[in-house]
């Protein structure tokens, strides 16, 4: 265990504790109430409904319906679950739901029925033959649960013996539930526990995790987080002699566990954070997770979650979003209703894994594996890179809007519906610095925010029962969305227009979202467009008007200008409904070209942009050619460079490449993280732009196959946004002496831009990057 990661004990999120539901065992602990506890004013409220209401529940005079849980959501809000009985025996798919506010007040019930039990209660078909029968649907039988009778009422009502049976199917693990049908002996339906998914591994760099032990025995288990521990296919959990766990490798178990420990908790503190749920089991809980699964895959098997390796068996899969995919297949079957049948309830299975991908890398913000709606993005698990794209589900062949096709698709391609839905409620159709996301109908949506998604999706599956399908999602989200922001909110309106926008059909009953219309305003520029010579201005009017509500103060912008141009706006605010006069001034090395400015409009309330085109004239050519880079061989000081302390100068240990300074990133042997940078901007109309620079490597590890210590070589916008990244050196690209890199960098030509080079170090045995000599030339 030399690699590292840095171990230290996190501290624990405060349990929340849930009230008694029914009548407890002689073991169960039971939280306190109070009058005023909304978990007790929602059961009280809910037990009062359920008594009463037979028709809209669906109740016959042999059923029972039993509260099993109180779950708390956000903004107050309640969600009692109850399972069903018919004349003793348990009703598969009979499972209510009903959602009250935090004084007890009903806002919605969720029913999975759709009709009135009224079956016989016995059996013409033996347990034996039912047994038999299961038993036929795996390849491979491991153990089996003695058949129960049940009624299955998912669609009309019908008797049926169920039994789990657990083994393998001809693909795949698989621990299957199976209703046969006691009057006739047919399989009426089934469902498989077993949820597969796929991903990566040790992307993750030097981490903290929370572990167990002390002294000279030390084990994988979280001891602030019940029931999340990590270890083999034996289901034992990894032990050390310290607290250091890993070793970088793609190919080391212990690493794969310290990934996955790394990811469910930081999946674990967003459900807390953000979303209010206690654990992934939503009563302060979790679930082990296994590594070394001999198969190019990953699944959660309804008790604990397994990972396997990449084609190439370099990886193991565990990176962030997929251990968070399986641990939200979890939360998916400990939410009310449970894991459900069918293709389309297992395709919102999957998706639901995705969101909580997503949800968890976003919370984690790990620069290693930067947030995005790709899954799977790092592992390139079959060597053809991402396997789902959330923003556009086609780029995988998968499907972008729903249709009636979808109950009969893959349960991993029915999720693009609700991975592409998901996406557009949080970033929009056409985010800004995000990848756009085409919409089903044409039409353009404007995102919420990750968290205000994710917090109404959990909501929506709050009040989930096990006949879920797409047209219940869009129900339960848009009834989240005004029990959580209004129904007059734009949330609620988003939430609306992204279910428009791929395709699921508006449902009876779903609320309007008709927001009221507040203080708005348009603006416009006329002309559209000018030309100007170099060292030249021209001008324009911006003009606004009210759309709605009362006038408001609008602050005018612009940007896209090109090097050496300014705007400036006379009055620079206006009140909505006056104008601007608008002059754009030129110097005389403005390189000449057509640029897109913005001008933005920003009220009190909202902003608003409209797009203008400039011209700068000239004969062309290469305005301003030469050496952009400012000191190029650190030998003046460190101006204009900006660098992390103590890596430009000259030091003992290293010799520059010519003169007498350098700039030396890591070489500590310990965790550090090193930045060397300078902004130029590359004028437009040359022929030839080229970065360069000399680079020195040595290195006191030993290894000749895994990346320890990393200097990436990038270009970033003036806003530090990753444009490309140039080049990745390693302590694998050790070498006595210099080497001369260069890159053609005409990509950026016109744009300000970042020449960056960032290095990161593990926490055991040096690498040191040495950079001396820079050159940006431009021809």
């Amino acid at each position: 265990m030399r690699r590292s990661t840095a171990i230290t004990a996190l501290a624990t999120l405060a349990a929340a504790g849930l009230v008694a539901l029914t009548a407890p065992s002689a073991s169960a602990a039971v939280a306190p109430m109070t009058l005023a506890d909304p978990a007790a004013l929602a059961a009280s409220a809910a037990d009062s409904l359920v008594a009463g209401d037979d028709a809209a529940l669906l109740k016959s005079p042999g059923d029972h319906l039993v509260r099993t849980n109180v779950q708390a959501g956000g903004s107050g809000l309640q969600y009692a679950s109850y399972e069903r009985t018919y004349r003793g025996l348990p009703v598969v798919g009979g499972d209510v739901v009903v959602v009250t506010n935090a004084a007890g007040g009903i806002l919605n019930t969720a029913v999975a029925q759709q009709h009135v039990i009224n079956v016989g209660t016995s059996s013409k078909i033996q347990a034996q033959r039912a047994l038999a029968t299961s038993r036929a649907r795996l390849v491979k039988v491991e153990g089996t649960t003695t058949p129960q009778l049940v009624v299955l009422a998912w669609g009309f009502p019908r008797l049926a013996w169920e039994t789990v049976v657990t083994g393998a199917s001809a693909t795949a693990p698989s621990k299957l539930h199976v209703f046969v049908d006691a009057l006739t002996g047919k399989v009426l339906d089934s469902y498989d526990e077993v949820r597969a998914g796929t991903g990566n591994s040790f992307y993750n760099g030097v981490v903290t995790i929370s572990t167990s032990g002390s002294g000279t025995s030390f084990s994988m288990s979280d001891s602030t987080r019940p029931g999340i521990r990590c270890g083999g296919q034996n289901g034992a959990t990894f032990t050390g002699t310290d607290d250091n766990w890993g070793n970088g490798s793609g190919t080391n178990l212990e690493t794969a566990c310290v990934d996955a420990l790394y990811a469910v908790q930081r999946e674990w503190d967003m459900l807390g954070t953000w979303l209010g749920r206690n654990g992934i089991n939503g009563s302060g809980g979790g679930f082990p997770a296994r590594v070394g699964l001999n198969d190019v895959n990953a699944f959660w098997n309804g008790s604990f979650t397994n990972f396997g390796h990449s084609q190439d068996n370099q990886r193991q899969v565990t990176p962030i979003d997929v251990v968070a995919h399986e641990f939200g297949h979890a939360i998916f079957q400990t939410t009310p209703g449970g894991a459900g049948s069918g293709n389309e309830n297992g395709g919102i299975n999957e998706g639901t894994g995705d969101i909580f991908g997503a949800l968890t890398e976003h919370f984690a913000n790990n620069p290693n594996d930067p947030p995005d709606f790709q899954v799977g993005e790092e592992v390139n698990l079959v060597g053809q890179g991402p396997i789902r794209f959330m923003y556009n589900p086609s780029l995988a062949g998968d499907p972008n809007c729903w249709s009636t096709a979808i109950p009969n698709t893959e349960v991993h391609a029915a999720a693009g519906p609700l991975n592409h839905w998901f996406y557009l409620v949080s970033q929009g159709s056409n985010p800004a610095g995000g990848p756009a996301s085409p919409t089903c109908n044409g039409s353009s949506v404007t995102g919420i925010g990750i968290q205000n998604a994710g917090r109404i999706y959990y909501n929506a599956m709050l009040a989930k029962t096990s006949t879920w399908r797409y047209a219940n999602v869009r129900l339960a989200s848009l009834n989240a969305a005004v029990n959580l922001f209004g129904a007059s909110s734009a949330q609620c309106a988003t939430v609306k227009a992204a279910w428009n926008a791929v395709s699921v059909p508006v449902q009876a009953g779903e609320p309007t979202c008709q927001a009221q219309p507040g203080n708005d305003f348009s603006i416009s520029v006329s002309p559209t467009s000018r030309s100007v010579a170099p060292g030249g201005s021209t001008t324009a009017t911006v003009s606004t008007a009210v759309t709605s509500g009362s006038a408001q103060t609008v602050s005018l912008s612009a940007s896209g200008l090109p090097a050496g141009a300014a705007a400036s706006f006379s009055p620079p605010s206006v009140t909505a409904g006056g104008s601007s006069t608008m002059t754009i001034t030129t110097s005389t090395t403005t390189p000449p070209g057509t640029y897109n400015v913005t001008i933005t409009g920003t009220g009190t309330s909202v902003s608003h942009t409209t797009p203008f085109s400039l011209t700068v004239t000239g004969a062309g050519g290469c305005s301003s050619p030469g050496q952009k880079l400012g000191n190029p061989g650190f030998e003046v000081g460190s101006a204009p460079w900006t660098a992390s302390s103590g890596v430009i100068g000259s030091f003992a240990g290293q010799v520059a490449h010519s003169g007498t300074r350098f700039a030396w990133l890591n070489g500590y042997g310990f965790t550090t993280s090193n930045f060397l940078r300078q902004t130029v901007t590359l004028p437009a109309g040359c022929s030839s732009y080229n970065l360069s620079f000399w680079l020195h490597i040595d290195s006191a590890e030993t290894t000749t196959t895994v990346q320890f210590d990393i200097l990436r070589v990038q270009i970033r916008n003036s806003a530090g946004t990753v444009l490309a990244t140039l080049a990745t050196y390693s302590n694998l690209n050790e070498a006595a002496g210099y080497s001369q890199k260069s890159f053609n960098v005409g990509a950026f030509a016109g744009q300000t831009i970042q020449v960056n080079f960032l290095g990161t170090e593990d926490s055991s045995l040096q690498t040191s990057f040495v950079v001396d000599d820079t050159a940006l030339n431009v021809s």
